[in-house]
């Protein structure tokens, strides 16, 4: 059964949607990421347009965070106060981005562009999460203990000066590597189609000292707002966001979801980061490769920007 892309302007099997957004709800649901790191992929290795893929991806994100962080602000483990300084990077970079990714696709190199980042976060972000997995699982296996933070051990990043006390973190900190690692991530929105979860969690772990507990629902209080802004200004600037593709994205990841929560609570977090590790480096690698293997079709014809 095929169904009309208006935006794409390409007929693809619905099944193979469905498919694609049950699969990526259900990785989301299982390790605690966005999942649109995995689904613009997916999408581009179906022949969606890139320039489809990435705006469409970054609305298929919006949901599953606004979920996320409804359930965390109830739990009282999201610091809104926090969440907002990263919102002005983020909203910044954001527009930055769009004009970024409006360029890229005027001079004709925005596939290659989109390609390369892809290869290169998941690729290294991959690998870091993986080799850290595995030596937490051997330490695990020889139950040895992680070894434990200094207590009042700080590093550069807290001698920065404009600080700001964030109660519900209980930390005090410069907003200026808050803003700043916003701003990055909201680049990375508007050009990769991204809630860029998987680079700000552990940003804010390790080089913010931020508490654990409040990273992960503080983070999907910025994306939902950088990634809906994205979306709304790249649907009206590149005409890029096709609802048709988006809504079946979001009932299927709604569902995939739910079962990979659960399948997620059986595993240990080592497991977890292991498997996502390898996951993350396998989509890397499908795009490396793409990228020197020559294509079945040398020449196509594309419609001009429009």
């Amino acid at each position: 059964m095929t169904i009309y892309l208006p935006i794409a302007e390409l007929s693809v099997n619905i099944f193979i949607i469905l498919g694609m957004g049950a699969a990526v709800g259900f990785l989301s649901g299982m390790f605690g990421v966005g999942g649109g790191f995995l689904i613009t992929p997916l999408l581009i290795f179906y022949n969606i347009p890139p320039v489809v893929a990435v705006a469409t991806g970054a609305n298929q994100v919006v949901a599953s965070s606004i979920s996320g962080a409804i359930t965390h602000f109830r739990r009282g483990t999201l610091d809104v106060k926090l969440g907002t300084v990263l919102l002005v990077g983020g909203l910044t970079g954001a527009t930055v981005g769009i004009w970024i990714f409006s360029l890229l696709r005027q001079i004709g190199q925005l596939d290659l562009i989109i390609s390369l980042l892809y290869v290169i976060f998941l690729g290294t972000v991959g690998g870091l999460m993986l080799l850290e997995s595995i030596n937490a699982l051997r330490r695990a296996a020889k139950n040895v203990p992680p070894t434990p933070r200094r207590p009042g051990h700080h590093h550069w990043v807290h001698k920065l000066p404009l600080k700001m006390r964030f109660k519900k973190s209980k930390i005090f900190l410069s907003v200026i590597p808050v803003v700043a690692l916003g701003f990055g991530i909201g680049i990375l929105t508007s050009v990769m189609g991204v809630g860029g979860g998987f680079i700000m969690v552990p940003a804010m772990i390790y080089l913010l000292r931020i508490p654990t507990n409040v990273v992960v629902g503080t983070s999907l209080f910025q994306i939902i707002f950088v990634t809906a802004y994205t979306t709304v200004v790249q649907a009206a600037t590149n005409f890029s966001v096709d609802i048709v593709l988006a809504f079946i994205l979001m009932i299927a990841g709604v569902v995939g979801a739910q079962y990979g929560v659960r399948v997620g609570q059986k595993l240990r977090g080592e497991q977890l980061r292991a498997l996502l590790g390898l996951l993350v480096l396998a989509v890397g690698l499908r795009l490396a490769v793409a990228l020197v293997v020559t294509p079945a079709d040398v020449y196509s014809v594309v419609m001009g920007a429009k």
